[in-house]
């Protein structure tokens, strides 16, 4: 909880039945402009009382909702998808204003986003079930998916428009009506979603916006007439979620954290990989969950070869302003967050990794932004914490391994398994390494494999806890529970002949 008092700057409402709602006061938390250090806004904390109501509000609407016929609640979603492509540009400005990505990046945020739309649209063909004629003498049988109740999403900093967009459509289309607990940090863009959602015809109650911290939280865990929670941050709070969540008998996925490798082949191409590396290790300066953390490099001779000309690029980005277009890199979230990859940074020359390229210096001219620039550590070893750990900053490391299988044992002995990708040439390699890797998205020669939304999203061991990934076919069968029904019937049912053309009612 914040000490501001500054009551100039403005509140940001709660969602509730369709309206904002300022709620209480008493707890609250400050949102930053990252580029200036300086506090744009404040944010309330939800009480106990505000969170029952808001479960409350989406419990009742949740009856008429999941009545609703699956293809008008896509018809609610089409209308979405096509205001969410006009506001773009408003929920991108929202994003770089609060969570420092660059301008391009936070529209790319919105398109991943309003693809999971597209993808529920379709929620009429991917809802449908199974159907058997006479399993016995008269007797048919067939399977149902029934929405879930009230379920929540708890939401990260790093994408406050696509992650939240992972989940939304794909809840609101399986008939579930959905709170949304975005992070603190930046929630604005959580509050245009809930204005286009209105505006799209989706009806009072069944999209809902709460704020709060780890009290809303526990809330959510914790409240009978929440069915479901989906979780994307963390690993620490990803375990605690799915623990306590399973716990109070919810249904649980929950995504975690990373330490995503790129293999790099000596037939790789070097420019090629050069430019991949610095996009997906110091885009969104490094604050991904799929970001490239550890280059692992075949051969010394080829590591050489990448640090030498990898490292003249790293010192040439252009940090600054998320506003200004020739920008490749904004700030840091948080002066905290920024002060523990510099503490990274030194627990890595001090465990004798060789820091090749230090970001810290040189934003004199920047005074209370929250700017870091990139960092490259060469000869990093599986006992470092640099190695261990998830940074979630600008930050890359160089391993050097002596050939693949090396490589593909060093990246399965890891605690993450969210992300990986091979650099290559060679179609024997990469088959090799797709098919011996343990982690749950993989590239080739693509340094940022999120699948696509007609697939899901979801790694193994400590980057997912729970038996679903998110969105795609994987997001419907978490949203919905099967039921089977088997039916005889031992006479007719009288119809009455229509003449008109036959619609959906």
């Amino acid at each position: 909880m914040s000490a501001s008092s500054n009551s100039a700057v403005p509140t940001i409402p709660h969602w509730l039945a369709g309206q904002a709602v300022i709620g209480a006061k008493e707890r609250a938390g400050d949102v930053f402009n990252p580029s200036t250090g300086e506090v744009s806004a404040r944010v309330p904390f939800a009480s106990p009382a505000e969170l029952d109501q808001c479960v409350a509000v989406a419990r009742e609407a949740f009856t008429g909702w999941a009545a609703t016929p699956p293809l008008r609640r896509a018809r609610v979603l089409f209308r979405f998808r096509q205001l969410l492509e006009a506001a773009s540009d408003e929920i991108a400005q929202a994003i770089s204003r609060e969570h420092g990505k660059t301008l391009a990046d936070a529209r790319g945020e919105v398109v991943r986003g309003l693809e999971v739309v597209e993808f529920a649209c379709g929620i009429p063909d991917l809802i449908k079930g199974e159907h058997s004629e006479n399993v016995g003498t008269g007797i048919d049988a067939f399977s149902l998916r029934q929405p879930l109740g009230v379920v929540a999403g708890i939401t990260p900093f790093n994408f406050p428009a696509m992650v939240p967009l992972w989940m939304i459509p794909v809840a609101l289309a399986c008939g579930n009506t959905f709170i949304l607990k975005p992070s603190e940090r930046d929630p604005s863009a959580s509050l245009i979603l809930a204005r286009l959602l209105k505006e799209a015809g989706l009806p009072d109650g069944v999209f809902n916006v709460l704020h709060g911290d780890k009290s809303a939280v526990d809330g959510l865990l914790q409240h009978r007439d929440v069915a479901a929670i989906s979780f994307v941050g963390s690993t620490p709070v990803a375990r605690y979620i799915h623990q306590q969540g399973t716990a109070n008998g919810k249904r649980v996925q929950a995504l975690g954290g990373a330490k995503n490798h790129m293999v790099i082949m000596p037939d790789a191409d070097i420019d090629d990989v050069v430019e991949a590396l610095l996009g997906a290790a110091y885009g969104s300066a490094g604050e991904r969950c799929m970001a490239i953390s550890i280059a692992v490099v075949v051969g010394d001779a080829n590591a050489d070869r990448l640090i030498a000309q990898l490292s003249e690029r790293v010192k040439k980005l252009r940090v600054g302003s998320p506003f200004e277009g020739a920008t490749e890199m904004g700030p840091l979230i948080t002066r905290e967050h920024r002060a523990k990859v510099c503490d990274y940074i030194d627990t890595g020359v001090k465990e004798g990794a060789q820091l090749i390229v230090d970001g810290r210096p040189g934003f004199a001219d920047k005074p209370g932004g929250f700017f870091l620039g990139g960092s490259l550590f060469d000869k990093v070893t599986t006992d470092m914490r640099i190695y261990q750990e998830e940074i979630f900053g600008p930050v890359l490391g160089v391993t050097r391994v002596p050939d693949l299988n090396s490589a593909i044992r060093l990246i399965n002995a890891h605690a993450y398994a969210n992300g990986t990708a091979i650099f290559t040439r060679s179609g024997a390699a990469a088959r090799a390494f797709t098919s011996g890797i343990e982690v749950g998205m993989v590239g080739v020669n693509v340094p940022l494999p999120v699948p696509m939304a007609f697939y899901s999203f979801g790694g193994w061991r400590g980057s997912l806890f729970g038996d679903h990934h998110i969105y795609g076919r994987e997001g419907v069968r978490f949203y919905t529970r099967m039921k089977a029904v088997t039916q005889r019937w031992p006479r007719d049912v009288e119809h009455k002949a229509e003449f008109s053309m036959p619609t959906m009612k």
